[in-house]
């Protein structure tokens, strides 16, 4: 039996306090109630008047300073203002407090020092309360006081109040975990943001035949065949067997493209006219805004699109010339099928393209991001290790990132979302980041979002309406072994809409219809996939702030399917574990003929021979067995979610070596020694498996063989004993013949020899066709 892994990798469950601990019936607060609150002191500068001029020219450039203890917040300043907007929210967390009087500063902007306009002062204690969903807090007009507590000119609109994050301003707001942050980029890119995944389509280009085509050399047949191009996608058609100047095809070639649609798609027809060399006879670019788009299997409309040629001479491009050359094709984008850019093991949206054929949602996902305790130190800075954490969590085309938590080992995100549920039988990652583009860290060259650590969590494993709430083990594979990073803290509720509806999704397949009625090859999807999440990482990672290309490869778990030995070793002792049950049944049924328990073995024969009486019990019997397996397995079902289990997955007991292959680049980047001990090892593991599979093909030639003559004797002896069979089995009640079959099986002990039966003998001894192989 496998051994548990270590205690300090299993999933421990919690008891937060969420929601504040309060039961309230309104709507909003119930969209907080899986994290636990956290107050805030809000500080809303909107704008100020009438400020007086404190430079030479008689302008003044005005910004404000937000101070309470030791952190301090600025908006920006503007130029030869003095009715200066500003509209900014400043957020300070309760727990961090230094101070019991906010202080704000409207300040002159200046080279060398900045000048002293006037300020007003807050007590904490006098500071409204604000609980959603009351209306914000209308802001007042304060008249500003020097430093001497005297009235000067200029006034300042403010609104200050108590809150928690579930307050609107909270997502806009400057946070005073920012508060070692500077610059604007850094403070956008640690905020909250919500993501929405590019909406993905398969296009369908069945390239048909070309007509009137010019080759260079008139003289000779052309190898002509199709190249077409969509961004980085770039297929080509097989040469035309029709060597002629109409050549034909009819293959089909698939890409991935996404809304909006940016890039034409490009073909050229191009000759080959050497081994290393192709000639283009004539181009066409095909605008996807204007692609049929089809929803089932219909075949659309066939179109003629004309080629063109651009012809250069001494790197100079001449007149374009137009002639007669034409392409046909049919090109469509298919809205029936789900392009797939996550592992179809944990996917998280299986629905199709097309909105129309979307079914009604069945449910609602509720997360909510807590905290995270015992993180890793990431990263150096002034001389010592600290961490930036944030977390993005990925279910259907709705991709969120919480805020930043600025240089703590034990960061408090109490943030919530929420996604609707179209299929149980789906997948939600969360994964844990290091911030590496702060302090200037954009500047750095390569500079990278660091890996902490993932959760996966399947719907189709909850239990509806009941909030979950664990902490999980934060584990990452190293080439030195599997780490322990931290736990993240989770809140989780999965609730049904209708629980018949979600029991009916049982009964459809996974995909959609087209990936059935029209299915895809393995390569294919393959490659489509790999497509899907270069064009979602691109796209990501151009949006304010972006979702970086590391952070959506590791969420998509892109190079998965790379070669692994701990893999491989994982899943053939899955395989193990499947067949485990088998295996202890034909034990359990070789002690019973064996009559290792007898008292066992006597109510077997009498159960026998019951079931042979009356065979009409036979089914019944069956299902009713395995439904009283079913419900007394109840009372042991599991009650938390599943989470990353390190033996299962051999990472605790992987070979050094093992681990860096693993982590080896493709091409290869080691040395040609390493490679070369890999390669051999592979191919005695690869030696094993061959003559597993040819000692399986074996068995099948020998039942290929009882009929087919080759060698006469034993087929002989098989035909005549199948006509024996078949007189005895004709004249012998079907009861009689169950019986002794059945009681010979169970014989005792006594009757049984050591040799192998008559039966094995026999098969054995047939002829294969091994002795053909070379």
């Amino acid at each position: 039996m496998q051994r548990p892994p270590p205690e300090d990798f299993l999933l421990k469950e919690t008891n937060p306090h969420l929601g504040g601990g309060k039961v309230t019936g309104d709507k909003h607060t119930s969209t907080y109630d899986l994290v636990e609150q956290m107050q805030y002191l809000y500080v809303r500068v909107v704008k100020a008047k009438d400020l007086p001029a404190k430079d030479a020219t008689g302008s003044c450039d005005p910004y404000v300073e937000v101070r309470l203890g030791n952190y301090k917040g600025t908006t920006r300043h503007f130029e030869k203002k003095s009715n200066p907007e500003w509209n900014q929210v400043f957020a300070f967390s309760k727990d961090r407090l230094q101070a019991s009087v906010l202080e704000v500063t409207v300040k002159d902007h200046d080279l060398v020092k900045d000048d002293f306009i006037g300020r007003v002062f807050f007590d904490l204690n006098e500071v409204p309360r604000r609980v959603p969903p009351d209306s914000p807090l209308a802001p007042q007009w304060y008249r500003l006081d020097d430093k001497k507590g005297d009235k000067v000119r200029g006034e300042l609109m403010l609104a200050v109040w108590m809150g928690t994050q579930a307050d609107e301003a909270f997502s806009e707001a400057w946070n005073s975990d920012a508060a070692g942050v500077g610059g604007t980029d850094g403070l956008s890119s640690m905020r909250s943001k919500v993501y929405l995944s590019p909406k993905l389509w398969y296009l369908r280009v069945n390239v048909i035949e070309a007509q009137d085509l010019l080759p260079s050399d008139k003289g000779r047949f052309p190898e002509v065949f199709v190249k077409a191009t969509l961004g980085n996608q770039v297929l080509r058609t097989r040469v035309s067997q029709s060597r002629t100047i109409n050549p034909m095809w009819n293959e089909d070639l698939m890409f991935v493209a996404a809304e909006p649609f940016e890039e034409p798609l490009i073909l050229s027809v191009e000759e080959r006219v050497a081994s290393n060399k192709d000639e283009v006879l004539g181009k066409c670019a095909i605008p996807l805004q204007y692609v049929d788009r089809r929803l089932d299997h219909r075949p659309v409309n066939t179109r003629w699109h004309n080629l063109e040629k651009h012809v250069i001479v001494e790197g100079e491009k001449k007149k374009e010339t137009k002639f007669s050359s034409r392409i046909h094709m049919r090109i469509c984008l298919e809205g029936g099928y789900h392009v797939l850019d996550e592992s179809t093991h944990y996917s998280s949206d299986l629905r199709p393209t097309a909105k129309q054929l979307w079914k009604p949602s069945i449910g609602v996902l509720e997360l909510g991001i807590l905290n995270a305790q015992g993180l890793m130190p990431m990263k150096t800075k002034d001389g010592r290790g600290t961490t930036d954490a944030y977390c993005v969590a990925k279910y259907s085309q709705k991709w969120v990132r919480t805020r930043t938590i600025i240089d703590s080992f034990t960061p408090r995100w109490n943030e919530q979302y929420t996604w609707e549920v179209y299929d149980p039988c789906t997948v939600i990652t969360i994964g844990v980041f290091d911030n590496c583009h702060l302090h200037g860290g954009d500047k750095a060259v390569g500079a990278k979002d660091l890996r902490i650590g993932k959760v996966r969590i399947r719907l189709s494993t909850l239990e509806t309406d009941r909030v979950y709430t664990h902490s999980y083990p934060l584990l990452v594979l190293h080439p030195n072994g599997v780490k322990k990073m931290g736990e993240i803290h989770l809140a989780v509720r999965f609730t049904c809409s209708s629980l018949l509806n979600m029991m009916h999704m049982y009964s459809h397949p996974i995909l959609p219809k087209m990936h059935y009625l029209h299915p895809l090859t393995v390569s294919q999807l393959d490659n489509l996939r790999h497509q899907a999440t270069q064009i979602v990482s691109m796209r990501l990672s151009r949006a304010e702030p972006p979702l970086r290309k590391e952070v959506v490869e590791y969420m998509l778990d892109v190079g998965g399917n790379m070669w692994s030995m701990r893999r491989s070793k994982a899943n053939f002792f899955r395989i193990m574990g499947v067949f485990g049950g088998l295996i202890a049944v034909g034990k359990w049924f070789d002690q019973i003929c064996h009559w290792k328990n007898p008292i066992t073995t006597v109510l077997i024969h009498i159960l026998f021979i019951i079931l042979v009486m009356y065979p009409e019990l036979i089914l019944p019997t069956i299902f009713l067995y395995l439904f009283l397996i079913g419900v007394w397995y109840y009372r042991w079902r599991p009650r938390h979610p599943p989470h990353m289990d390190t033996r299962l997955s051999h990472a605790d007991s992987a070979h050094p070596d093992e681990l860096d292959e693993e982590f080896d680049t493709f091409p290869t980047t080691r040395p040609s020694d390493i490679v070369r001990m890999r390669y051999d090892r592979l191919r005695s593991i690869a030696g094993k498996i061959q003559t597993v599979v040819g000692d399986l093909a074996t068995q099948g030639e020998r039942l290929q063989s009882l009929l087919s003559w080759r060698d006469p004797r034993a087929t002989a002896l098989f035909v005549i004993f199948c006509l024996v069979a078949a007189i005895v089995l004709y004249v012998t009640p079907f009861q009689v013949v169950a019986l002794v079959t059945g009681f010979f099986i169970l014989r005792h002990p006594r009757f049984r020899h050591k040799l192998p039966s008559v039966p094995i003998n026999f098969f054995r001894r047939l002829p294969a066709r091994t002795d053909c192989m070379l």
